[in-house]
């Protein structure tokens, strides 16, 4: 199963301003299960999947990273990653 694993926390501006972008995304592209994942109440899976920076997009495949990208990201980019492993 093909999943994208949003890290974000409530206090990060950049994860905010991430927010609208994801929820366009997941308008345009329903098939894709995007799980949010808030990295001070679910820490755990912060620290399996090494994120140290956020806003981080990590697309895992039967729980095994695929693909990542860090940071602010245009709608584009997350698309363009999703096409890349969507296969």
């Amino acid at each position: 199963m093909l999943e994208i694993l949003d890290f974000y926390a409530d206090w990060c501006g950049p994860c905010q301003m991430m927010k609208p972008i994801i929820e366009e995304f997941r308008g345009l592209h329903p098939e894709a299960k995007v799980t949010a994942i808030n990295i001070d109440e679910q820490g755990d899976m912060a620290e399996k999947y090494h994120v140290a920076t956020i806003p981080c997009l990590v697309v895992v495949r039967d729980g095994e990273e695929i693909a990542r990208e860090v940071g602010v990201l245009p709608l584009k980019k997350i698309e363009k990653m999703w096409e890349k492993v969507n296969v």
